[in-house]
């Protein structure tokens, strides 16, 4: 049956792999004598990895990036004959702690937290179609935490309009290929609208006939308004890209003058940064964020990796110790060490 054979990877995962695995493949053909890609034994594993280590050690990858290849290539092959990947990462581990010595440093996204948020949708003319869209997909993508393929591929009978908020369900996810879902209500704010502008996307919709369940619930628009053709035979039918999302929101992000906020750049995915971030600020329990989050539960990663507070920061620590001697002290003892006027 031809649906037993269709992948179960999201689009975007299975382009990422073809790429890299395409690279191993020529790389593969290319030495002399030639090597096989699959299966491939563990010492063609390594010699690969050792190579990508070396490029990337010439300024053309980063340390995780090289890990994320070799991932794909690993979970690549057949489940029985899967190379032994430990000599490779005790040298991807080696070349990282190298790499961050020497002042090098991940690439993260801004964190777009409410009060930028804010600014970029009222920056929006929502008085036309495509204002209304962008309006509700940058509100809805700080409140759902969304990835940007997730985004991409929710349906219309997905989300459910009340009075006092939205009922989502996300079907798929990255830490849920299996299609379990997950669905949680998201109570209305005065800030964001989510509410109003939910319904106003979705009278734009209905107005171009494109309502319907099981139909896209972002639309690429055309420059008045109307909906965007594509061929026939489009592997993703009428569902946007990611990457144009991600790209139309970079775009609202600029528009609005923040297309960097603390000297990073704004992606799609700061916006589940933001959100993330504005939560755990105000004391909201890991366990209730990966949840809001659809992390895994005993996940660390929102932690970890998307708290990107601004600026200075909320406090320090050491703020808790009392000054030696009370404040009187402190302020003498700093009067003395200022240095003397001419």
């Amino acid at each position: 049956m031809a649906e037993l054979v269709e992948p179960d990877l999201a689009d975007n995962t299975l382009i990422n792999r073809e790429a890299t695995v395409r690279q191993f493949d020529e790389w593969c053909a290319a030495q002399k004598p030639t090597r096989m890609p699959s299966p491939c034994t563990t010492a063609t594993y390594t010699a690969y990895g050792l190579h990508l280590i070396r490029r990337g050690k010439a300024g053309e990858y980063k340390p995780d990036s090289v890990g994320q290849y070799m991932s794909r290539i690993w979970n690549w092959q057949p489940l029985d004959f899967r190379p032994d990947p430990s000599r490779l990462k005790g040298r991807l581990r080696a070349w990282r702690k190298e790499w961050v010595k020497a002042g090098g440093q991940v690439d993260r996204a801004a964190a777009v937290t409410i009060e930028y948020n804010v600014r970029i949708i009222e920056s929006i003319d929502e008085s036309t179609n495509i204002g209304k869209r962008d309006a509700f997909l940058a509100a809805l993508a700080y409140s759902n935490l969304h990835r940007e393929m997730e985004l991409a591929d929710q349906l219309v009978k997905r989300m459910r309009v009340h009075d006092s908020g939205l009922f989502v369900t996300t079907a798929t996810s990255k830490t849920d290929q299996s299609g379990t879902g997950a669905s949680r209500f998201i109570r209305d704010r005065a800030d964001l609208q989510l509410v109003r502008r939910a319904r106003a996307w979705l009278a734009v919709l209905h107005e171009l006939g494109a309502d319907g369940p099981n139909d896209p619930l972002f639309r690429a628009l055309t420059v008045k308004g109307g909906l965007r053709s594509y061929p026939a035979d489009r592997k993703r039918g009428k569902r946007m890209r990611p990457g144009s999302l991600n790209e139309r929101l970079q775009h609202l992000a600029e528009q609005a003058g923040v297309p960097y906020i603390d000297n990073q750049k704004v992606t799609s995915h700061s916006w589940r940064a933001g959100a993330n971030t504005d939560m755990k600020a105000r004391g909201v329990p890991l366990a209730e964020r990966n949840l809001a989050d659809r992390w895994s539960p005993g996940s660390t990663t929102a932690d970890t990796v998307y708290d990107r507070p601004h600026g200075v920061g909320k406090g320090d620590p050491l703020d808790k110790v009392p000054q030696y001697g009370g404040t009187a002290r402190a302020a003498v003892a700093a009067a003395r060490a200022e240095p003397p006027t001419e």
